[in-house]
C-alpha cells in the first residue's frame, strides 16, 4: 500500500507529455502533426485516464487505512532558510484527484468532436492538458509555496482557454478581466503567504498550523496581524471561486468553448479556490472573525448569483450565474464550520454542472447550423424552443442536470444542499433564509432555462419567417410584460410561447399557424435547417454524466435505525481533514432529515411551479381565467407589480450595477487619475527645472543687451545690488 504512495508524485506530470509533443511537433513538424492530430487527442485520453486510476486507488487506500502520506525533498537550503518541495495525499487530495480526473476525461472525450473543426484543434488540446496537469500539481502540493506556483499556472491556462478565439474581441477582452480580476486574489494570497512565513518561519501545512495555534492560545502573536494574514489568503480564493466582489470575471468567461466552460467550472479554476479554504481550514478555524467573513461572502455570493440568473438570455451565462451561487453554498458551507457538507455538495455539483455545460454545448452545436456561427445567436435561449423532438437525449439529460441542481430527490445536489441548508439554519435564522430563499430562486432560473430551450416551438424559424416589422415579437419581458416597442431587448413571456399578448387567442393561433405552415413547407425541403441530436462521442460524456449525477449522491447517504449505515464519504474523510480537523461519521435522526428535505424540496417545487406557470406552455390556461384577468387589469395593482418586475429585471439583466460600479469607480478612475499623474509630472515636476532653464536663457539674452562693456559699470551695478541685499538682510 505504501508503495503505491511513493509513486504518487507522478500524478501531475502524466498529461505533461501531450502539450510538451504538440509543441514541439507544431514547431519542427507542423503537417505530420497536423495530420495526425486525433492520435493526440488519444493520447490525452489515455493519460489522464491512467491517472484517473491511479487516483481512484489512492482513493480506495484512503478510505480503507485512513492516514496521511507526505514526502518532500529539500530544494534549496540557505542558512535559517528552508525551501522543500514534495506532495501531500490525504483525503482532501484524494477527492479533488478523482474529480478532476473523471471531469477532465469527460470533457476530453466531449472536445474530440465538438472542437473538430476548429483550425486550433492541437492547440486546444495542449492547453486542456497542461489546465489538467497544473490542477493536478495544485491539489497535490505540500506546501504553500508550492500552491502558489501552480496556482498562477492554472490561471495562465485559464487565461489562455477563454481567450481561445482570440480573434474576437470579447474573447480577448473576457480573457484579460479574468487575468486581471485574478491579479488582485494572487496578490492578495502572496501578501498572506509571506505573513504567515514572517510568523511561522515555515510554508508546510503541518508546521503552519501548529504553530500558528501555539503562537495564539501562547499570546505570542498579534490576533489582528493573525486575522489580516488569514483574510489575504482567502483573498485569493474570493478571486478564483467568483465570490463576490471578484466574481466579475466568471460571466464573461463563457466567450471561451463550451467544454472549457465546464471544465472550469466543475473541477479546475474555481474549484482551486475552494480547495485552498478546504486546505487551510484548520488555520481560519482559530480565527473567528474570518469564518464569519467567509460565511457572510458565501452568503451573498449565493443571493447575488441566484438574482443575476433571472434574465439572461445566454445559455452559458445563466449557467455561469448558477456556479457562482453553487460555489456561494460550499463558501458558506465552510465558513459555519460544516466541512463534509460543503466538501460533499463541490463533489455532487461539480458533476451536475459539468452535465449541464456540456449539454448546453450539445444545444449550441445544434443550433449553428441554423443560426449560424454566432455565439450571440446559438447561445440565445430566446431563439431556442420546441428541442426535444429535435434532441432528445440531450434534453434528457439537461434535465436531470437542472432537478439536480434545482435539489431534487434522488438526484445528486439534494443530499448534499440540503445539508448545507440544515447546517445554515441551525448557525444563524438570516443565513438560513436567504439560503433557503435561494434554493427557491435556483430552481425558478434553471427551470427558466429548461422550459425557454426545450418547450414550446423553435422561435428561430418564425424569427427567419416574419419580416422585420414583426420584429417586435421577440419584445418579451422577464416576467410576461408585452411590449410594443422594436427598440426594446427584453423578452416578453407571453411570445415565449408563441403568443403576441396576454388575451389574444385570435393572434396566438395566428402565429401558431404561421409556424406549423413554416414548418410543413420547409420542413421535408430543408431538413438540414432543424436541430439534429450530435454524434456518440459527444453524447457518450453526457450519459456518464448522467449516471454521476443520479449516484454520485449515494456516497452521502447514511441511515442511523437497525443497523443499517452507509456514509462512504464520512469514511473518506477521516484520514485528517488537515491534520487538525476532527471528522466523525456523520449521523442525523431519520425523522430530522426527512422533516429538512420536504421543507427543501417544498421551496425547490414551489420555485419549479413558478417557472411552469411563466414559462410552460400551462401559462396558456392561466391566462384565460377570469380571475387572474381582472386582477391584470387593476391599473393601480397593475402599475404596482410592472414598478417590481422593472426593477428585478433591470438589476438582473444590468449584472446588478455592479460591473457599471467598477468601471465607473475603477476604469475611469484610473483614467483620470493617470492623466491628472501624467499632467502633474509633465507641468510640475518638470515644468520647474524647465521653467528656470528657460528663465535663465531669457534673462540672460537680454541682460547682454544691457552691457556697455565699462567694467566700472557693471561694479557699480554689482555693488549696489549687494548692498540692497545686505540691507534686507540686517532689517
Amino acid at each position: 500500500m505504501e508503495h503505491i504512495y511513493q509513486y504518487a508524485w507522478i500524478i501531475p506530470f502524466l498529461s505533461l507529455p501531450v502539450p510538451i509533443l504538440i509543441g514541439l511537433g507544431l514547431l519542427l513538424i507542423p503537417t505530420t502533426t497536423k495530420n495526425i492530430r486525433r492520435i493526440w487527442a488519444f493520447s490525452s485520453i489515455l493519460f489522464l485516464s491512467i491517472t484517473m486510476i491511479f487516483s481512484f486507488n489512492l482513493s480506495i487506500q484512503q478510505i480503507n487505512g485512513s492516514f496521511i502520506y507526505q514526502y518532500l525533498w529539500s530544494w534549496t537550503i540557505n542558512n535559517n532558510f528552508s525551501l522543500e518541495f514534495g506532495y501531500l495525499i490525504d483525503s482532501l487530495t484524494s477527492i479533488m484527484l478523482v474529480l478532476i480526473t473523471t471531469v477532465g476525461i469527460t470533457v476530453l472525450i466531449y472536445s474530440d468532436n465538438y472542437m473538430s473543426h476548429d483550425q486550433g484543434y492541437l492547440r486546444f488540446f495542449a492547453y486542456l492538458n497542461l489546465f489538467n496537469a497544473s490542477m493536478l500539481g495544485l491539489v497535490t502540493s505540500s506546501n504553500l509555496i508550492q500552491i502558489y506556483i501552480f496556482w498562477e499556472i492554472v490561471g495562465v491556462c485559464s487565461y489562455l482557454l477563454i481567450g481561445f478565439w482570440f480573434t474576437r474581441p470579447l474573447a480577448a477582452n473576457a480573457c484579460q478581466k479574468a487575468f486581471v480580476t485574478n491579479r488582485v486574489g494572487d496578490f492578495g494570497l502572496l501578501l498572506g503567504i509571506l505573513g504567515f512565513y514572517w510568523v511561522t518561519g515555515s510554508f508546510e501545512f503541518r508546521d503552519l498550523f501548529e504553530i500558528t495555534i501555539n503562537l495564539i492560545n501562547n499570546n505570542g502573536v498579534n490576533s489582528l496581524f493573525t486575522t489580516l494574514c488569514a483574510f489575504l489568503l482567502f483573498v485569493g480564493a474570493i478571486a478564483k471561486s467568483a465570490q463576490f466582489p471578484l466574481h466579475i470575471w466568471l460571466p464573461d468567461a463563457m466567450e471561451g468553448p463550451t467544454p472549457i466552460s465546464a471544465l472550469i467550472h466543475a473541477a479546475t479554476m474555481v474549484a482551486a479556490g475552494i480547495f485552498l479554504v478546504a486546505r487551510l481550514f484548520p488555520l481560519f478555524l482559530i480565527t473567528p472573525y474570518i469564518m464569519n467573513i467567509i460565511s457572510s461572502i458565501g452568503v451573498i455570493t449565493l443571493l447575488l448569483g441566484a438574482t443575476l440568473a433571472l434574465a439572461q438570455k445566454d445559455i452559458k451565462r445563466s449557467l455561469a450565474y448558477s456556479t457562482m451561487s453553487q460555489l456561494g453554498y460550499i463558501i458558506l458551507g465552510l465558513g459555519i464550520g460544516s466541512y463534509r457538507a460543503a466538501l460533499f455538495h463541490l463533489i455532487t455539483h461539480a458533476y451536475s454542472k459539468a452535465l449541464l455545460f456540456l449539454g448546453s454545448g450539445s444545444i449550441i452545436h445544434s443550433m449553428e447550423p441554423i443560426v449560424g456561427y454566432s455565439p450571440g445567436k446559438s447561445q440565445n435561449i430566446v431563439l431556442m424552443g420546441g428541442l426535444t423532438k429535435y434532441v432528445p437525449i440531450t434534453r434528457t439529460a439537461f434535465l436531470l442536470g437542472t432537478l439536480s441542481l434545482c435539489g431534487i430527490p434522488p438526484l445528486a445536489c439534494f443530499w448534499s444542499k440540503d445539508e448545507i441548508l440544515s447546517d445554515s439554519w441551525l448557525h444563524s435564522i438570516i443565513f438560513g433564509i436567504i439560503a433557503y430563499f435561494t434554493a427557491g430562486l435556483t430552481a425558478f432560473y434553471m427551470f427558466r432555462v429548461y422550459l425557454l430551450t426545450f418547450d414550446g416551438y423553435l422561435r428561430v424559424h418564425f424569427q427567419n419567417y416574419s419580416s422585420t416589422k414583426s420584429s417586435s415579437f421577440y419584445s418579451i419581458s422577464l416576467w410576461g410584460k408585452n411590449t410594443s416597442n422594436k427598440t426594446n431587448t427584453n423578452l416578453s413571456l407571453s411570445t415565449m410561447n408563441n403568443k403576441v399578448s396576454f388575451f389574444s387567442k385570435d393572434k396566438e393561433n395566428n402565429v401558431k399557424n404561421k409556424i406549423r405552415h413554416f414548418n410543413t413547407y420547409f420542413g421535408n425541403k430543408y431538413t438540414s435547417i432543424y436541430p439534429h441530436e450530435l454524434d456518440n462521442t459527444m453524447l457518450f460524456p453526457l450519459l456518464l454524466l448522467v449516471l454521476f449525477t443520479a449516484f454520485i449522491g449515494s456516497i452521502g447517504i447514511y441511515f442511523d435505525e437497525k443497523g443499517i449505515y452507509l456514509d462512504i464519504l464520512s469514511k473518506w474523510l477521516t484520514s485528517s481533514t488537515n491534520f487538525f480537523v476532527e471528522s466523525s461519521n456523520y449521523c442525523v435522526n431519520s425523522y430530522e432529515f426527512f422533516q429538512n428535505a420536504i421543507f427543501s424540496v417544498s421551496i425547490a417545487t414551489f420555485g419549479l411551479c413558478i417557472a411552469y406557470i411563466f414559462y410552460g406552455s400551462v401559462y396558456s390556461f392561466f391566462q384565460n381565467l377570469y380571475l387572474i384577468n381582472s386582477f391584470l387589469k387593476r391599473r393601480v395593482k397593475r402599475s404596482f407589480l410592472d414598478q417590481i418586475q422593472n426593477t428585478i429585471y433591470n438589476w438582473s439583466y444590468n449584472l446588478g450595477y455592479i460591473d457599471i460600479l467598477y468601471t465607473n469607480v475603477f476604469t475611469s478612475g484610473i483614467r483620470r487619475l493617470s492623466k491628472f499623474t501624467e499632467f502633474f509630472d509633465r507641468r510640475i515636476i518638470d515644468g520647474i527645472p524647465n521653467g528656470v532653464g528657460i528663465a535663465g536663457f531669457f534673462i540672460g539674452e537680454g541682460i547682454k543687451y544691457i552691457g556697455g562693456g565699462r567694467i566700472s559699470s557693471y561694479l557699480f551695478l554689482y555693488l549696489s545690488f549687494v548692498s540692497l541685499f545686505l540691507l534686507i538682510f540686517l532689517f
